[in-house]
This record gives C-alpha cells, sequence and structure tokens, in this order.
C-alpha cells in the first residue's frame, strides 16, 4: 500500500508539472488579473478533480465511455468553450491597449473577478473529456477493490489537489514576479496571441480526437 501511493505521488505530481491546458490558463489569467486570478483559476481546477474522482468511482464515467452521444456532446462542450477562451484572448492580442503603463501601472494587473476566475478554472477542467478519460483509467490501478472506491478515490484526489495547487500557484507567482515584462504593450498582446492559439488548438484537438 505504501509503495502504491509513492508511486501515484511520483505520478501524479509528473503528470501535474507537465505543461498543458491548466498550464496555459492559469499563465494566461495571471497575466490578466495578478497572482490571485491564477490562485482562483486554479483552485477552480482543482476543485473540478473531485467532481472527476465521484463519477469514476460511481460509473457514472463508464456510462459517457460507452455512450457515443454523450461523451460526443461532452467533447463538443468543452472543445466550444475552450476555443471560446482562446478567441477572447486573440481578441485581446489584436486589439490596440488605450492604456499607458506608468510605473504605478506596472505594480498592478488588470481587471480580477473572483467568481469568473473559478468559472473558467472549473468548466475548462469539468468539460474535459480527457481528464474522465484520465481518472477512468489512472484511479483505479492505486484503489483497493476490498475497501470503499468512493473514499479512496477522494482522497487520492485530496492528494492531488494539493499538489496542483501548489505547483499552479508557484507558476502564477513566477509569472507575476515577471509582471514588468509581461504587461509591456508588445509582450502582453504576444503572449495573449499564443495563449490564444492554443487555446483553439486544444479546442480543435477535443473535437478530433478520438
Amino acid at each position: 500500500m505504501e509503495n502504491s501511493l509513492f508511486a501515484y505521488l511520483i505520478a501524479i505530481t509528473l503528470l501535474t508539472m507537465t505543461p498543458g491546458l491548466d498550464t496555459i490558463l492559469v499563465i494566461r489569467n495571471t497575466t490578466r488579473g495578478g497572482v490571485r486570478d491564477g490562485f482562483f483559476s486554479s483552485l477552480g481546477i482543482c476543485v473540478a478533480l473531485f467532481m472527476h474522482a465521484t463519477l469514476s468511482a460511481v460509473g457514472i464515467s463508464v456510462i459517457l465511455l460507452h455512450s457515443a452521444f454523450a461523451f460526443g456532446l461532452l467533447k463538443l462542450l468543452g472543445a466550444g468553450y475552450l476555443m471560446w477562451l482562446g478567441a477572447w484572448s486573440l481578441r485581446s492580442a489584436v486589439q490596440k491597449s488605450e492604456r499607458r503603463f506608468s510605473g504605478e501601472t506596472l505594480l498592478h494587473f488588470g481587471d480580477f473577478r473572483i467568481g469568473r476566475s473559478l468559472r473558467e478554472g472549473f468548466l475548462s477542467n469539468a468539460l474535459n473529456p480527457k481528464t474522465i478519460v484520465f481518472y477512468m483509467a489512472f484511479l483505479p490501478q492505486f484503489i483497493d477493490p476490498s475497501r470503499p472506491a468512493l473514499l479512496q478515490a477522494l482522497s487520492l484526489t485530496t492528494l492531488h489537489f494539493v499538489i496542483a495547487m501548489v505547483w499552479q500557484t508557484l507558476l502564477a507567482t513566477m509569472v507575476e514576479r515577471a509582471k514588468a515584462i509581461l504587461m509591456e504593450e508588445r509582450v502582453k498582446r504576444g503572449l495573449d496571441g499564443v495563449t490564444g492559439m492554443l487555446m483553439m488548438l486544444f479546442g480543435l484537438l477535443l473535437v478530433w480526437d478520438r
């Protein structure tokens, strides 16, 4: 059991630190609203993990995996949401900002709204069918069938939650420390453009992936 838990911690840490959609969203939102935006976006992402763990444990994910219509609909919803976020980032990249970044402005990022950060983080993870497949394939390897599956799944997900929050908050802090560079008009628009294109690419890959 101890070896199994150690293996889980190593695997989930490596998977958490691997750049992906969560990383892109945290970086994007941190450049928009500072470390608080990145933190609450990460919190939304990580809260959605418990939803996936619960679905996996009670077997609802199995229904999705065996229903082409349900799974296809989830894929389209997730892809559409990612592409919508990407479109907004691209819009920010091509629009000229009328703000003048004085020394005082550089001390702060732009607009921050806690509800928006939580919602964007939660939906980007909750509507990602790859996360459902991941939890269906990954968690059962570390669950003892002789014990309640839901309790074990939630316990393992709590570890994932802590690791992901620590990593993504650290990432947001590093991004904020580089704000003097990131908030330069050309750099910010370039970053918005790159993250926007990557989000739209993730969305397209969700549509096409089988």
